[in-house]
């Protein structure tokens, strides 16, 4: 299995991640076969090699059609005429605002970006293209979709369950980084660019070409961002937008900011980072086994490409390099004092918070003010799902206030096995700490065989270890 390294140099968005996991070679047949599901209207795909600054790169592209149009494809609505570099440096002496916002600097919040040329090539061409689609779905065009619409349209999408879940979670991100930008509740966010058709179908293609891969991590030291300002749907905002500023504080990505006037970061690409990077720095040894490039839409002073790189890290039998197999991520806690809930009310909770997807859960005793007996409340979770745990904490709970703080964690690798003990099938969680291989049954599967061999819960559990070393 390959590591995945995400060169961002020159920014990142949806359709240029695409684009070189298309050319690191994920799935083309898969993705096409998705594309074809995806229950929406007014749009079609092209994959072509193209060239930037003298480099061959592939090229994802999502056509809409004039119904669907969001002046993505629009560069004078986007960059303005020939005097915006003047109306911009009018603009940052604190002059002519009102002029320079009319001739905006970059472009919408999302990436689909396409010279003059490139846009009447479009309208002008209606030839099929290789790999190209067309889709219906009776969405009105100014229909804002919120996060719940737009996830009802991943959920119709044929994709295998992990892509399902990338695609889940790309999208939360952009909603709880909309969610804090706009101060509304993430359910009460409708989606402008984000929630538009190509936005859907770039994060969908990024889900589904991203699980084909199976890579087990992904580097990304860092992204590069411009700076200036950009024309979007909420008016003229500096880069970067609030959106992306907003992941990458809250998933503590690094980011640089260039010389270079221009919006190089998009909240789908930001937001396809936070959702899939395992590291943010690159291990000191590796093997190139793949390269992919994939070329965005604008022309600026640097190229426009994003590179993907499969990659080989040498794995040496020491604890020091094994250390750095594991993985390293950010997390949430969130915790309460509690001292008028019953304790079945407690274990509801508890249930709820794990059907929920929290990481862990756990109560500790406590004594609060008037020495009243209390329970202490502690959940880990992964931070796009702090938002859920909170409103189960708040509807189940009695508690008024709830505190929180990141961290970060050393997850080493795990997987599940089975064998067989006495007749019956156990699970098996089977965990790798530093090279060694360990060995912990599921409770669930000790009891079952325990109760229906009439044999101490001790003996089974320790021999369907011993079963799972002898197989190793």
């Amino acid at each position: 299995m390959s590591d995945l390294y995400l060169e961002c140099n020159y920014g990142i968005s949806g359709d240029m991640a695409v684009a070189a996991l298309l050319d690191a070679g994920a799935d083309r047949t898969v993705l096409e076969k998705a594309l074809a599901s995806i229950p929406v209207k007014g749009f079609k795909t092209e994959i072509k090699r193209v060239e930037k600054n003298g480099v061959s790169c592939l090229d994802f592209n999502v056509i809409l059609d004039s119904e669907h149009e969001n002046h993505d494809h629009d560069m004078n609505y986007l960059f303005g005429h020939d005097d915006a570099e003047h109306n911009h440096d009018d603009f940052h002496n604190g002059e002519n605002r009102e002029h320079c916002h009319e001739h905006g600097e970059n472009s919408h919040e999302h990436s689909h970006h396409h010279s003059e040329a490139e846009e009447h090539s479009h309208a002008a061409q209606h030839e099929i293209h290789h790999g190209e689609q067309v889709h219906c779905e009776q969405v009105p065009h100014h229909e804002h979709r919120n996060l719940n619409d737009v996830l009802k349209i991943i959920d119709k999408t044929e994709m295998t369950e992990n892509a399902r879940k990338f695609a889940h979670k790309i999208f939360e991100i952009i909603a709880q980084a909309e969610s804090k930008a706009h101060s509304k509740p993430v359910e009460d966010v409708h989606f402008h660019e984000v929630g538009a058709v190509d936005s859907v179908v770039d994060v969908i293609a990024l889900a589904v070409c991203f699980d084909s891969l199976h890579v087990e991590k992904v580097f990304v030291p860092f992204l590069c961002e411009g700076t200036g300002t950009v024309r979007c749907q909420h008016g003229i905002l500096p880069v970067p937008v609030p959106a992306v500023a907003n992941i990458v504080k809250e998933y503590y990505v690094p980011l640089k900011i260039t010389g270079e006037r221009g919006e190089f970061v998009t909240p789908t690409g930001a937001a396809f980072v936070a959702a899939v990077a395992t590291e943010f720095s690159l291990p000191k040894n590796f093997v190139l086994k793949k390269i992919g490039m994939g070329a965005g839409k604008r022309d600026y002073g640097v190229p426009n490409i994003v590179r993907a790189m499969l990659v080989e890290t040498e794995k040496k039998n020491n604890p020091e390099n094994q250390l750095t197999s594991a993985l390293h991520d950010k997390i949430i806690k969130l915790e309460t004092n509690i001292d008028d809930s019953t304790g079945e009310a407690l274990g509801f909770v508890m249930d709820e918070l794990f059907a929920s997807g929290a990481l862990d859960v756990h109560y500790l005793p406590c004594f609060m003010k008037k020495n009243r007996p209390a329970w202490l409340l502690v959940v880990l979770c992964r931070l796009e799902d702090a938002t859920k745990m909170e409103k189960i904490i708040f509807t189940h709970t009695t508690t008024i206030g709830i505190r929180k703080a990141k961290m970060e964690r050393t997850c080493h690798a795990r997987s599940k096995c089975s064998v067989e003990v006495f007749g019956e099938s156990a699970d098996v969680k089977v965990v790798d700490v530093y090279g060694e291989k360990r060995f912990y049954p599921e409770y669930e599967s000790v009891s079952r065989i325990a109760r229906k061999t009439k044999k101490p819960f001790g003996e089974v559990y320790n021999k369907i270890v011993s079963e799972c070393a002898c197989t190793e």
